[in-house]
């Protein structure tokens, strides 16, 4: 039997480092996956052990390209962003790749803001929030400034997906999906590096940007197959919609510890106030901004289930055995028994958390009153950060994937919440690792892209209307 062709995706996560074999099919026919312990970084930081995860990459293609039943015609990477990996002119790592949680210096962060403009300003410039080390760029200043001798020794500084294929090809490229994502790099007014990255001389330091979607050829090098650059996980995930849909403007929220709704379709500029609800704006891998908001609904939801489950004393996860009932929803609007709650000592701003945490369970009668409650609240907010890149687009459907997607109280309430717009629960194996392989489709697979790669079910506000593959190629 011949052996079968393949695209071999490396998809690398915080938590889970990944190696996956897709046909040309795009389905997973083989993957392997690993956890590392952190190491410390010079400070005594958390960080990841990049030594030890460049030998697994490298470990891991070799064990895949000695599969007989399989073929390798291209690889390719996705991995989390605001992460740099710091190469001298030998190309060995110089420092660490520090963790984007790493605290700040708080001098550091006046130094520069004094320099190069306010925290509004330069947030509204970079479409970036104010973040700290999760700004990239500013880790970079970071190395300047706070450890010049490392600055000194490196020639060049790749994100990590750019460093992931630099393992394989030996090549140094800058990619825009990485640059265009909270790094405070990028210039989405100007189309180009910011004036500071010039100023401070860090653009000398950025390999030179290669397409997204482009490949460092065979033609050109000794390798045996075409080698993509990688992409950062969130524009990678985006791609298997994009490519699905493309003549159908849409939102996608993407669901797990944080809710984030991303629009492709919306060009305006994001504004300052925006920006103070937790928008930004990146650069998908086609190089075009998708605005996109913030929402720690995962989270939220993780909080409030636990304290629900030790106040009726049920199960962690009894959630999930909870029907939507329209009709408890109903009542909760009705009679309303938070009524006594005192809201005003909310504090935080509403992008943080819901109104449940400051509510008396004691007002309800069952957890499922409750939980229905907590969703009503989830959802309230989930509106606000929504129709916040919804705005002023031509968006028809909202898909929804990750673990609400598989919430039926969510998805019916959110259906209720947009009812000029189609909402599905959208279900699509590794969407991150399938858009890194979609990406370079046109450079190793001969075989249309299948028009049925994600599966969905349209919500109205009583029911699941349907469950099939919808296509719009």
């Amino acid at each position: 039997m011949p052996a079968t062709p393949v695209i071999a995706i490396f998809d690398v996560g915080k938590t889970n480092k990944k190696l996956f074999l897709f046909n040309e099919q795009y389905d997973i026919v083989w993957e392997k996956t690993t956890q590392f312990d952190e190491t410390a970084d010079d400070d005594g930081d958390p960080c990841e052990d990049v030594a030890r995860l460049a030998d697994w990459v490298r470990d891991s293609l070799q064990e895949a390209e000695k599969l007989n039943e399989f073929t390798i015609r291209a690889v390719n990477f996705s991995a989390y962003g605001a992460s740099f990996v710091h190469l001298d002119t030998d190309g060995n790592v110089v420092g660490h790749l520090y963790n984007y949680l790493k605290p700040f210096p708080a001098a550091l962060r006046r130094q520069f803001y004094a320099t190069y403009g306010s925290e509004s300003d330069l947030s509204v410039q970079t479409a970036s929030p104010a973040l700290d080390s999760l700004n990239s760029g500013l880790m970079l200043y970071r190395l300047k400034h706070d450890k010049p001798a490392l600055f000194t020794r490196t020639t060049c500084s790749l994100h990590l997906p750019q460093y992931l294929s630099y393992l394989v090809t030996g090549q140094c490229f800058s990619d825009l999906t990485s640059i265009g994502c909270h790094t405070m790099l990028w210039d989405f007014v100007k189309n180009d590096y910011h004036d500071w990255v010039k100023a401070e001389g860090i653009d000398q330091r950025l390999a030179p940007i290669f397409p997204s979607d482009a490949v460092v050829s065979t033609h050109d090098t000794t390798l045996p197959y075409p080698v993509g650059i990688g992409l950062h996980d969130s524009s990678a995930a985006l791609i298997p919609y994009l490519a699905s849909f493309q003549d159908a403007p849409f939102i996608l929220i993407s669901t797990g510890t944080w809710s984030i709704s991303m629009n492709p379709f919306n060009t305006s500029p994001i504004s300052p106030e925006e920006l103070q609800y937790d928008c930004l704006c990146y650069l998908h891998y086609k190089g075009h901004p998708v605005k996109a908001s913030r929402l720690f609904a995962g989270y939220e939801h993780e909080q409030q289930t636990k304290r629900l489950a030790e106040y009726f004393n049920a199960p962690v996860d009894y959630y999930k055995t909870v029907a939507y009932n329209p009709g408890t929803i109903q009542s909760l609007r009705t009679n309303r028994p938070d009524s006594g709650t005192n809201f005003d000592q909310v504090k935080n701003p509403p992008m943080q958390e819901s109104l449940f945490g400051y509510r008396d369970l004691a007002h309800f009668q069952t957890y499922e009153e409750a939980y229905h409650q907590l969703m009503l609240d989830i959802v309230a907010q989930q509106l606000i950060s929504t129709d916040l890149v919804l705005e002023n687009s031509p968006v028809k459907r909202l898909f929804v994937d990750g673990g609400f997607s598989k919430n039926p109280i969510y998805m019916a309430l959110l259906a209720t919440a947009f009812p000029q717009t189609d909402v599905y629960a959208a279900s699509v194996a590794q969407a991150t690792a399938l858009g890194a392989a979609l990406a370079i489709h046109q450079h190793w697979n001969k075989q249309p892209i299948p028009t049925e790669i994600i599966q969905l079910k349209l919500y109205t506000a009583d029911s699941v209307a349907s469950s099939s593959p919808l296509t719009n190629r």
